[in-house]
């Protein structure tokens, strides 16, 4: 399609429905999104009309946002789930902030949810001491056979990538001591709540696999609004970055191309 034409059309709630539509994501299913408001374009209504069409799509299934305070953390130990905004955009901090939204008591990787099963899905993230625990909402994507749609972001923006190789035991990911941290409850309730941070920015280069994860079939590309959109299938591509890394630990150390030939019967 012309870009002129592209920013010419009118960006409503309902062309963003149309977006979702021909994206194909199940919309009873579970969904995971990761975002770019400025990316999206001009939208009628602005960033609550761009809430609301996500939210209309998947009112049968669990509508999941990132509200990561990492940042946040670095200079607090207090997490107040009510109040603690958001890092990760504009939309997430918007989400978490919406009727009917729950929030996990994670201190630096919480997650906004809504729908059906939200407070069990965020529920108990407190308890870990990683950002991406398998117990953890990270992990029930994984259960749940979400899918993950990145609006105007890369997979340097796909957390669920950290998870995968947390659950793999990846060395040199974390930092060995937990930072020690707490969640308040609404109801001003202090819990302990310690976490290993991130260490080695291996996220950098999570793009190198972005060619690999759509042929393999584990990733789609598309358009929402004026946005680039990619939708990851979680056990897809969990399964082919976890046979990846068991022979590869440190594929993403680096910005090394990747030698198919590294993988026989993988690529």
């Amino acid at each position: 399609m012309d870009e002129k034409r592209i920013q010419s059309e009118a960006i409503t709630k309902a062309s963003l429905l149309q977006d979702l539509k021909n994206l194909n994501i199940d919309p009873s299913g579970t969904l995971l999104v990761h975002s770019s408001m400025k990316s999206i374009g001009q939208v009628e209504g602005g960033p609550d009309a761009v809430l609301d069409a996500i939210s209309e799509y998947m009112r049968d299934g669990l509508l999941v946002l990132p509200t990561h305070t990492w940042a946040y953390m670095k200079e607090n130990v207090d997490f107040h789930v009510a109040e603690t905004p958001s890092c990760v955009g504009v939309l997430t901090e918007l989400f978490r902030k919406r009727p009917g939204v729950v929030r996990s008591l994670h201190p630096t990787h919480s997650v906004a949810a809504l729908g059906r099963d939200a407070a069990e899905f965020v529920s108990g993230d407190e308890r870990y001491d990683t950002p991406c625990a398998r117990g953890s909402a990270w992990g029930k994507l994984l259960d749940l056979r979400a899918e993950i749609l990145l609006i105007g972001v890369d997979l340097t923006k796909n957390t669920f990538i950290h998870g995968i190789e947390e659950w793999l035991n990846i060395p040199g990911r974390l930092s060995e001591q937990p930072t020690q941290l707490y969640a308040i409850k609404p109801d001003g309730t202090r819990i302990s709540a310690p976490v290993r941070a991130h260490t080695a920015p291996v996220w950098d280069h999570y793009s190198k696999v972005d060619d690999i994860l759509t042929d393999k079939g584990a990733m789609r590309k598309g358009r929402f609004g004026q946005a680039d959109a990619r939708v990851c299938d979680t056990a897809r591509m969990t399964e082919l970055l976890s046979a990846m890394l068991r022979i590869e630990p440190d594929l993403f150390l680096d910005g090394t191309a990747i030698q198919p030939q590294r993988f026989p019967g993988i690529l």
